[in-house]
């Protein structure tokens, strides 16, 4: 079964453009579990403008479902997850203020960084997952996050659901299915992520055979807007299914 985690740094993007605490965080993450979702999955970045750190604390104290923790493996998160102990870390490399993620990882280029940070949160007992772009990431890469200690890759999919839109799902799909292949050679499981939306998500689902988790936020949230959050969370847990 491919689990569904959602990202709820839009929701806490509602929230801090009024200043106060409507929308409730922490409610709707506890109510997205209680929907059915998997796991919950935040972002934090430094300028805190959606998720903020004592939101990541509050939420781990409560959700009983998995919690993935998104971020560059800076020295304040590496901090963060040392205290909040995850389910997952996942490693992406933003760049200082990013609107969004935007590239995977180099890992043959970023040997040093990610294998003393991997090292590290591991030691948490946390499950660390890399994100890779397919376009970019070679053999060796793949290989050596292995070595390294992850445990995962995401597989960024921003390409995968633009093609998709254009109707050349079963031409932009071929990648993905080689580096998820490739990657289970290597030991890796996979995750996925990044635009990916009621449209497009089953298709992925059918064909990334050894899929293990998609971490979907900016879609659902639009999507709750008219169908609800529940029935949203639902529809998209539908979609999941093989």
């Amino acid at each position: 079964m491919v689990k569904l985690s959602v990202n709820i740094n839009k929701i806490a993007t509602l929230r801090n453009a009024r200043g106060e605490n409507n929308p409730d965080v922490l409610k709707a993450a506890l109510d997205i579990e209680s929907y059915g979702a998997n796991g919950i999955t935040v972002h934090p970045r430094p300028d805190q403008r959606h998720i903020r750190y004592d939101d990541v604390y509050a939420i781990k104290k409560k959700i009983k479902v998995e919690l993935n923790i998104e971020g560059y493996p800076s020295k304040e998160y590496v901090e963060l997850i040392k205290k909040v102990k995850p389910s997952q870390a996942t490693l992406v490399p933003d760049a200082p203020g990013v609107l969004t993620s935007d590239a995977g990882w180099e890992v043959e280029k970023n040997r040093e960084l990610l294998g003393q940070v991997v090292g590290e949160l591991k030691k948490t007992g946390a499950r660390v997952s890399l994100f890779i772009d397919p376009d970019k990431a070679s053999s060796g890469d793949l290989k050596l996050a292995r070595e390294l200690g992850a445990a995962r890759i995401e597989l960024y999919t921003k390409k995968y659901a633009d093609e998709f839109a254009k109707g050349n799902g079963e031409r932009v799909i071929i990648p993905y299915r080689r580096t998820a292949k490739l990657a289970g050679d290597f030991g890796l499981e996979i995750n996925a992520g990044h635009d990916l939306n009621l449209d497009n998500l089953n298709f992925f689902v059918r064909n990334i055979t050894n899929l293990k988790e998609v971490s979907i936020g900016h879609a659902l949230i639009c999507d709750a807007l008219y169908f609800g959050l529940k029935r949203t969370v639902e529809r998209y847990l539908e979609q999941v299914k093989i």
